[in-house]
């Protein structure tokens, strides 16, 4: 069955694995590239730290009167 496809099944096949590899490789090169430059050039990539509005430290707190 895989025999009888011929060369133009395979074109197809590498050609969809091409694209999938280069889709890959910008996704990386996008993920990991810095973003926003600063005075100094731009910026190194590295961690977001994300916290909820309720976590200690994350802003002034506000006593509620009810």
């Amino acid at each position: 069955m895989a025999g009888e496809a011929g060369s133009g099944a395979l074109r197809e096949l590498i050609l969809v694995v091409a694209v999938g590899l280069a889709g890959l490789l910008l996704a990386t090169v996008a993920a990991f590239a810095p973003w926003h430059a600063t005075s100094a050039g731009n910026a190194p990539a590295g961690l977001v730290e994300l916290r909820s509005p309720g976590d200690p430290g994350s802003g002034p707190t506000v006593e509620h009167r009810g």
